[in-house]
């Protein structure tokens, strides 16, 4: 027995122990927080959900791979929550883990708190609980196998032990590799957090399910220490808590594989590995949910969809490939909609809240970051047919007709925001769930409705409520009604304190509309139908708020001009810098001894440490325009040709690589 690691705490909050007891949960039960070569685990103990107690720490942004380092504990608490609940005895594995240490005195010593200066207290029986810890695949090799534990929480004596499992058939404790995390109170707000291994000198790195043991003392043990006093909550699900994590991991790395290719020809000036994971991320998340919902259903074939403000419509090219028939709507067509093929179906064209803009042969609408649209997504769903689900992702913040406006001062805005589209899903009738995706992304919560509050023979008096509730919203805005609708409930009383629950917003006028749909699902009804008035969707030429889109004489000429005047202005006697290869001497420019031209040999070296990312859309960009230094400035480029991203001369001029290879697609 040997002590891995220790860490020192100090609890000015009166946090612990329930804190400590959050963060161990947090390790337990979403395990890949902290080990990024795990998927997550499952915990076989009936009675207790595998998933949803224990929620991992937010931390902004993450990738689609790699979850965020802990910042805090969410919805698990700290301090001011209830005690962690405790985990439902099963007999079964009360049975096992008897059996495993009955005849085995040092397991059952260590169980007891291993290295403890005092003699453990005796207590209620511990807790305990079989964990399926389930690795992370990593193409091209095959699958790891999947490791079983016992995790043995003893509250009583502040102490959990984690026990391996190997063997088929019959089953028995790998005492290399077990330890313990233990939490002591050592004076005032003193405590202090260690981790004692069974046997240190025979422990077993596999460098995946376990890796070293100075891992547990460093990287577990600092995580568990910082996460047990910090009181930050979120107030967002589990990531993934609703689908099997193997599957997801599976079919992530295979699709992540297959579509790896979009990464290098991406033609669009947003970040091609941020958009391309991401929404293989998406795509495998759906792909999994519905594959859940046909073995649920019985059903073979796979269900239909529709991507509402598809953007790039990359989430509908994967889908579509997979097998799923579906396609995409969006006011604006993106280059790149040209380079996936005539089977991937994208429309440009404006989507409506109103009675032509319906999809009563459709399985599932989607909203992927589909701002005006997102808060009537699940209104659309339900009034498309009552088998109709929705999946949205909410980014941009909007309310029916305009932005959104928040009232809510003890939450976020994003937390606001998702709670707002929930209430519009629930009042449309939907059971709706909420679950955290694994993206590069800080919008990363999708809103899921895939069943009914109501039965069918209910449609009728539950449009009536959706009705009034979206006037009830137009009463806060001053929006006029839509008196023409057939979903128009004229004549009913809206009182004042509807307007006060909700968020009011200011409208915006809207133009005659301009999407189109196949005839199979337009309505044209006699009246416009339409279901709320200052509906705007976005403009179908996206605005340009920058130069680019003056014209390229005007800009060089502008450009020239503020060179020169600094060029020409009164010289400072700025001290002379040295750099690493190149004595020379270059003239900055200078007015007013504040404003002057950067010498691009001070940027030199930090750009040694851009991301691969950035270096290599650099390097396929290497040399593809003149630079304008070399053309225009006295002294020419402060950089040497070998050193300079830009051609000097057209004699270096070479293709841009992305257009290369879209070339070579057509």
């Amino acid at each position: 027995m040997g002590l891995v690691g220790q860490a020192l705490v100090t609890d000015s909050g009166s946090l612990l122990p329930l804190g400590f007891w959050s963060a161990v949960a947090v390790w337990v039960e979403r395990p890949q927080v902290v080990n990024k070569r795990l998927c997550g685990a499952r915990l076989e103990a009936p009675g207790r959900p595998a998933r949803g107690q224990a929620h991992e720490p937010e931390e902004g942004a993450v990738s689609a791979e790699r979850h965020p380092p802990g910042a805090g504990l969410d919805g698990a608490g700290c301090g001011d929550q209830a005690p962690e609940a405790p985990w439902d005895p099963d007999p079964h594995v009360e049975h096992l883990f008897r059996s495993l240490i009955s005849a085995d005195k040092e397991v059952q010593h260590f169980l007891r708190g291993a290295l403890v200066e005092k003699q453990p207290e005796a207590g209620p029986q511990p807790e305990v609980i079989l964990r399926t810890l389930i690795p992370k695949p990593s193409a091209p090799r095959p699958m790891p196998a999947l490791a079983k534990e016992m995790v043995v929480k003893d509250v009583f004596n502040g102490t959990v032990t984690f026990l391996p499992l190997e063997g088929e058939q019959h089953l028995k404790v790998k005492k290399s590799n077990i330890y313990q995390i233990q939490l002591r109170h050592n004076k005032d707000e003193e405590w202090c957090l260690s981790i004692v291994a069974f046997s240190p000198e025979r422990w077993d790195s596999d460098g995946i399910i376990y890796p070293k043991s100075s891992w547990l003392g460093k990287d577990l043990l600092s995580r568990l220490a910082r996460w047990s006093v910090e009181n930050k909550k979120n107030g967002f699900t589990s990531t993934l808590s609703l689908i099997p994590l193997r599957k997801y991991s599976q079919v992530y790395q295979e699709l992540k594989e297959k579509y790896r290719e979009m990464v290098k020809v991406w033609p669009e000036v947003t970040d091609p590995e941020k958009f391309v994971y991401e929404d293989v991320a998406i795509a495998t998340y759906l792909l999994v949910l519905w594959e859940e919902e046909r073995a649920k259903k019985g059903i073979i074939e796979k269900q239909s969809f529709v991507d509402l403000g598809c953007g790039n419509g990359l989430l509908v090219h994967i889908l579509s490939n997979e097998g799923h028939p579906g396609r995409g709507i969006d006011v604006r067509r993106r280059k790149i909609w040209s380079m996936y093929g005539p089977q991937t179906q994208l429309e440009e064209g404006a989507v409506r809240p109103n009675d032509s803009y319906l999809f009563p042969d459709v399985d599932w609408l989607i909203g992927n970051h589909s701002d005006e649209l997102t808060p009537w997504i699940p209104v659309i769903a339900a009034r498309s047919s009552y088998s109709c689900c929705y999946f949205v992702l909410p980014c941009c913040f909007f309310d029916f007709a305009g932005k959104y406006s928040r009232r809510q001062s003890k939450k976020t805005q994003y937390r606001e925001y998702l709670d707002f589209i929930k209430e519009v899903g629930f009042t449309c009738g939907f059971h709706v769930e909420e679950d955290c995706l694994r993206i590069p992304s800080t919008k990363r919560v999708c809103l899921i409705g895939k069943s009914r509050s109501y039965p069918a023979t209910e449609e009728a008096l539950v449009d009536k409520q959706r009705t009034q509730y979206i006037e009830n919203r137009q009463c806060c805005t001053g929006i006029p009604h839509s008196e023409d609708s057939p979903h128009s409930s004229s004549g009913s009383t809206i009182e004042t304190n509807d307007c006060d629950r909700h968020p009011y917003l200011s409208c915006l006028s809207g133009e005659p509309p301009q999407g189109h749909l196949p005839e199979n699902e337009r309505k044209v009804p006699q009246e416009d139908g339409i279901w709320i008035n200052g509906f705007q969707p976005r403009d179908k030429i996206e605005q340009v708020r920058n130069c680019a889109s003056l014209p390229r004489d005007f800009v060089d000429h502008i450009v020239l001009k503020v060179a020169n005047l600094l060029l020409n202005g009164k010289q400072q006697n700025l001290k002379e810098q040295a750099f690493e290869g190149s004595s020379k001497t270059w003239n900055r420019g200078v007015v007013n001894g504040r404003v002057y031209i950067r010498d691009w040999r001070e940027e030199k070296n930090t750009k040694k440490n851009q991301p691969e990312a950035k270096r290599r859309l650099s390097s396929e960009a290497f040399k593809t325009r003149l630079c304008w230094f070399f053309m225009h400035h006295p002294d020419g480029c402060s950089l040497t040709s070998e050193s300079c991203s830009y051609a000097h001369g057209t004699q270096e001029l070479r293709q841009s690589q992305t257009l290369k290879k879209i070339k070579q697609i057509h």
